[in-house]
């Protein structure tokens, strides 16, 4: 994945509140030569909203809670509202879920920082005074897993944190610190002090984890938003947490990924798993969403297919795309779309082209 393509159109970094690192520094020694302390200055009002700022350089403020629904008997979601990124929402654009079990409390992703992943836990405890016992991250892009520092820090370094391999080696490796910087840039630095938490556990397709009253089953079937998008299927609520490889109202970054991979994908889990509600990192579930969504990642790839085999150019693929009712019936309303659809268009070509020769 690209540094620069993860949202093809990243937020303004112009916020006005940010305070210059250089001024930051400046504070920070002169506080050092006085001998007072941060918060010692903070209580003279000159400088109160500057020693703010100072902390918030160091880590920044605190994400307000986000009630938590429950979505079936076990299963709960920290619902996050926006799909892309800002210094308004924190980061906060993924939704963490969690199941209540015998056991103890299982999380799917944690949010894309620290701060978030504090505030998860704070909603965790509004409903459940058991600890957390296991974290299940689905894929390496941030927004999904930076959370895992909030959960360290509150349970301890030896907390599963578990993941498919590939994205083990993709957090671990160089994604784990570009998205950590990305995350920082796209929100104004809300982000601060987030510091990455590769999963510590591989889990492989097929593993049911037993937590008592709930198992919880894995599922992977090859390249869809990612090479290694991990699906959890609650097995006593019929409900499967599916990550990215599918989205409510959002148009889904395809960089990493592939449309027949995903085509293929929506086949496979739907035969395993059956009736189910299925329930995507970005925006509300449904028993349906995998059709609704196929049907609008088909209107993108069948275009550039025909296209590519009638020798009609990328510009032309592009234009039958946006005439096809299964995309232009989302035009208005899918989140991201006018930035999104040309380049995810140009992928379709490209994956088309390829498949052709």
């Amino acid at each position: 994945m690209k540094p620069d393509t993860p949202f093809s159109s990243p937020p303004s970094l112009n916020a006005p509140t940010a305070v210059p690192l250089r001024s930051r520094r400046q504070w920070l020694r002169m506080v050092g030569g006085t001998g007072l302390s941060v918060a010692g200055l903070a209580m003279v009002p000159d400088v109160r909203l500057f020693a703010q700022q100072v902390q918030e350089f160091i880590e920044g403020p605190p994400v307000p809670d986000v009630a938590p629904e429950q979505l079936s008997p076990h299963v709960w979601m920290v619902y996050a509202k926006d799909g892309f990124p800002t210094a308004e929402n924190q980061g906060l654009m993924a939704s963490v879920l969690f199941v209540i079990t015998q056991k103890g409390v299982v999380v799917l992703d944690t949010g894309a920082s620290l701060q978030i992943g504090q505030m998860a836990i704070r909603m965790i405890k509004k409903v459940t005074s058991k600890p957390v016992v296991a974290v299940f991250n689905s894929h390496y892009h941030g927004d999904h897993w930076l959370g895992n520092h909030a959960f360290v820090e509150a349970y301890g370094k030896d907390l599963p944190i578990h993941a498919l391999a590939h994205t083990r080696e993709q957090i671990a490796g160089h994604e784990g610190n570009l998205w950590r910087s990305l995350m920082e840039r796209w929100t104004n630095q809300a982000t601060l002090g987030t510091k990455v938490f590769a999963p510590n556990n591989t889990v492989q397709h097929g593993q049911v984890f037993d937590y008592g009253d709930v198992q919880i089953k894995l599922h992977h079937y090859g390249r869809a938003h990612t090479p290694s998008d991990l699906c959890l299927e609650i097995v006593q609520d019929k409900l499967t947490y599916i990550g990215d490889i599918a989205m409510d109202n959002r148009i889904a970054n395809m960089d990493d990924g592939s449309y027949l991979g995903t085509f293929k994908y929506y086949d496979a889990i739907q035969k395993a798993a059956g009736d189910q509600l299925w329930v995507p990192g970005h925006g509300r579930g449904s028993k349906t969403l995998l059709d609704t969504y196929g049907t609008f990642m088909r209107g993108i790839y069948e275009p550039c297919e025909k296209a590519v085999k009638e020798g009609v150019a990328l510009d032309g693929a592009k234009a039958r795309v946006l005439q096809d009712p299964r995309v232009a019936s989302r035009a208005k309303t899918m989140d991201g779309f006018d930035s999104n659809i040309g380049k995810y268009t140009s992928l379709a070509y490209l994956e088309a082209e390829k498949e052709a020769f």
